[in-house]
């Protein structure tokens, strides 16, 4: 046998291992006969032990460092596997170093892993190190090791500087292009993601592929841009995408969560090969209704299909249901109750004024309560004004260190509603001692395929006087009708009730109100979530201008109509 032979065959064996212990004994094998120092082999072998799936990086690291001729590949090797875990990513850093003060010529790939440690161990200054080594080394036309570059600034949340290595590609394939959207994403920039969608449907350089229609569907779903989706929807089924099973769970919710229920399932129900995810998606859309068909065709309920059941119980007030539920995932399903579970629990229990059975089930969690928690069970005491509950809340996530500014709001409404003036004067004065404000909010409307944004008191908008002239007509209509502004869920003072008028999603209705024929659905997303008195405004504006509202807030969606909402006036 030529040794080009042997090489190959032993390779091949190493590759073929596939138990740890197997590469073990070739190990042993390997030493005996010399072969072990093969450069080619060596590689191999390391390649074997120090990536998945047999990923050892103590063993591998050992015969690493007892390899007398060290080489690119071998560092490129331990910095991937190193790359893989966040735990492990600084050493990786720190063997990226080791290469570059021993002299060894680094490569695109040793640039390519070493910034995906530092993605991991989201280190900014060492990722930039490595950007000008790239640009140092002449690098700038591997597009692979520019997207990896990309998809680092954008994990650190520095979507400027993606755009610019972006701009700088020579070359953009597909993976750039999607890497982007999902920077901008990330980022907060959703608008520009879609805005790239289109870009590249009217470019013949690089169509959407189906994870570019997945990227955009969740940034239509964050915008509640159904529209825009629906245009998506139009451009997978023309391309033939609706047969990816991912796709279709994209869809549905998106549909599900720009309040179109009615969309999602006419997807669901297309879909040839249903998973976990499909019926879990569907649920959350459709309620629990779903969950004994999904059980007649032999699909086990995950995690996921449970938080989407509890969710759905909670919002239809399905107490013994939700209880019943919650008892049997563990016990029928062996799915463990997570911090999502427990939180559709505490809401349920909420919603029907258990409050104290609420509390009493949180501090039996094994698991620690996050803020979010606490703060359902708050909106919940200022609900049912449940003021010596709502003080402990306050007090624990004081305690967590994750108090806000909407706690402090939520816990004047309970005051104000119980007509404790004096607790609400002396909560309204620590605020200000504390210098604790109130975020601003932002709302988004989309007509006509483009996305309008708003703040309180905004006026950046064209239409800025037709809008204000707009709420001015509004608030006199409301006001016949019997609306009467909420103050208590403000900071401002009692002689400053003006300020509510401008909320930004009042903005965004009366835009809604200006640009579309009567009987048009208004469709809003906020990202934070809504206050007492916008509530109340949208619910008198829906029986005054006879029109549906849907307002998607951090929380929730509110369907409005005919001076009722979906929430029953609980959110």
């Amino acid at each position: 046998m030529n040794a080009i032979h042997q090489e190959k065959t032993i390779i091949s064996l190493i590759k073929s291992c596939t138990r740890k212990s197997h590469l073990l004994q070739l190990h042993s094998q390997l030493l005996r006969s010399s072969h072990f120092y093969n450069p080619t082999i060596f590689l191999s072998f390391l390649s074997r032990f120090a990536l998945p799936p047999l990923r050892d990086l103590s063993y591998s690291g050992r015969i690493f460092n007892d390899f007398p001729e060290t080489n690119v590949s071998l560092y490129n090797t331990m910095i991937k596997a190193h790359s893989l875990g966040r735990d492990s990513a600084r050493n990786g850093f720190l063997l990226y170093q080791e290469l570059l003060r021993l002299g060894i010529s680094s490569n695109a790939l040793s640039a390519a892993v070493a910034v995906k440690c530092c993605t991991k161990i989201e280190s900014l200054c060492n990722g930039m190190q490595i950007h000008a080594k790239i640009w140092k080394d002449g690098h700038l036309s591997d597009g692979l090791l520019l997207t990896t570059l990309m998809d680092f600034y954008s994990c650190l949340e520095k979507g400027s500087e993606a755009y610019k290595v972006f701009d700088d590609m020579s070359h953009r394939d597909i993976v750039a292009w999607n890497v982007l959207i999902s920077c901008y994403t990330r980022n907060g920039r959703t608008r520009d993601a879609l805005a790239l969608f289109d870009m590249m449907r009217s470019s013949n350089v690089c169509q959407p592929d189906d994870v570019t229609c997945l990227l955009v569907l969740q940034a239509c779903a964050t915008l509640n841009a159904l529209e825009w989706g629906q245009k998506v929807h139009s451009y997978i089924v023309e391309h033939g995408f609706l047969n990816a099973r991912n796709v279709c769970n994209s869809l549905i919710v998106m549909y599900s969560r720009c309040g179109c229920v009615e969309k999602a399932y006419e997807v669901f129900k297309q879909m040839v090969d249903r998973d976990v995810v499909s019926w879990s998606a569907m649920i959350s859309g459709l309620a629990s209704n779903a969950f004994k068909e999904m059980q007649r065709e032999g699909v086990l309920p995950g995690d996921q299909t449970f938080t989407g059941v509890l969710s759905a119980c909670s919002h239809s007030g399905l107490i013994n249901e939700g209880r019943m539920f919650f008892k049997c995932m563990s016990r029928d399903f062996g799915v463990k109750p997570n911090i999502h579970h427990y939180g559709c629990m505490v809401d349920l229990l909420g919603r029907a004024g258990l409050l104290d059975d609420a509390y009493e089930l949180i501090r039996s969690m094994t698991i620690k309560p996050d803020a979010a928690m606490w703060r359902t069970l708050l909106g919940a005491c200022r609900i049912h004004r449940y003021v010596a509950l709502g003080e402990r809340v306050v007090e624990h996530l004081v305690k967590l260190k994750a108090q806000e500014a909407g706690d402090y709001v939520l816990l004047l409404n309970i005051y104000s509603s119980s007509g404790n003036s004096e607790k609400v004067i002396e909560v309204r004065k620590m605020m200000k001692e504390k210098g604790i404000q109130t975020t601003p909010a932002s709302s988004t409307i989309e007509l006509k395929g483009q996305v309008h944004e708003f703040y309180a008191d905004d006026i950046s908008h064209p239409r800025k006087k037709e809008i204000y002239e707009m709420l001015v007509e509004i608030n006199q209509q409301l006001r016949i009708a019997g609306y009467v502004a909420e103050i208590t869920s403000e900071l401002q003072s009692k002689s400053e009730p003006y300020v509510l008028s401008y909320h930004s999603e009042k903005l965004a209705i009366a835009f809604g109100l200006l640009a579309t024929p009567p009987g048009t659905t208004i469709r809003v997303a906020k990202d934070l979530r809504i206050c007492v008195d916008c509530h109340n405004f949208c619910k008198i504006l829906s029986a005054v201008y006879n029109r549906k509202l849907v307002i998607r807030d951090r929380n929730r969606f509110h369907h409005f109509r005919e001076g009722r909402c979906s929430c029953n006036d609980y959110w």
